[in-house]
């Protein structure tokens, strides 16, 4: 793509200056392979590390730039801009249900995304409760889903309370609006289930 087309493609956003459109076109190179690799939203601080820059406006311009590039060619993927200024490369929603099962691997096994799917339904909800409903191998789930940042857990009086983060709401496409993420649940969670159909569980 030359650097005319890019200019093209948002007027409203000049690419930055004193830079070669070499320049250019490797920084946005950069940011498209920094959005690939990491597989999840990466904000403005991300970008301008992967960048060598302390330019946030510079790594901000980058980024709609690129955004722009995608949305203006019929590709299976997307660069959506989401909350406080963060970016994610993603396979377009409507075309997710039909390449689904060609993932190798899945997120996660059937235990641990039962307790997630339920401290996602029932948010906040304390880690006792959950673990008199799951068992006491939840203990374990809990763990795996915080260090997958999932989950974020805050101290409420002896026990904690437990409730989804950021990043699963970007994971599995969800809103952040909790009212709305916990209609839109159901049938993430009936997806992922039947692909852990054949698995046996884990707890």
């Amino acid at each position: 793509m030359q650097e005319a087309e890019k200019q093209e493609l948002n007027p409203d956003i000049p690419l930055p200056q004193k830079q070669s459109g070499e320049k250019v076109q490797n920084d946005l190179a950069l940011v498209e392979a920094a959005l690939y690799a990491a597989g999840r939203p990466l904000d403005l601080n991300e970008l301008c590390s992967i960048l060598k820059t302390r330019s946030k406006n510079k790594a901000r311009k980058l980024a709609k730039t690129l955004m722009q590039g995608y949305a203006s060619r019929d590709s299976a993927l997307e660069i959506l801009e989401l909350k406080d200024e963060r970016y994610v490369l993603q396979l377009k929603a409507d075309l997710t249900p039909f390449v689904r099962k060609l993932v190798n691997k899945p997120l996660l096994s059937a235990g641990p995304l039962k307790t997630l799917s339920y401290i996602a339904y029932r948010q906040p909800v304390s880690q006792k409760r959950v673990i008199d409903l799951r068992g006491h191998h939840a203990y374990g789930h809990v763990k795996q889903l915080k260090e997958m940042n999932l989950v974020a857990s805050e101290r409420s009086g002896r026990s904690y309370l437990l409730k989804t983060t950021e990043y699963f709401a970007d994971y599995f496409g969800l809103s952040h609006d909790a009212a709305i993420m916990k209609r839109e649940l159901k049938h993430v969670f009936e997806d992922f289930s039947k692909q852990e159909g054949s698995e046996s569980q884990d707890g």
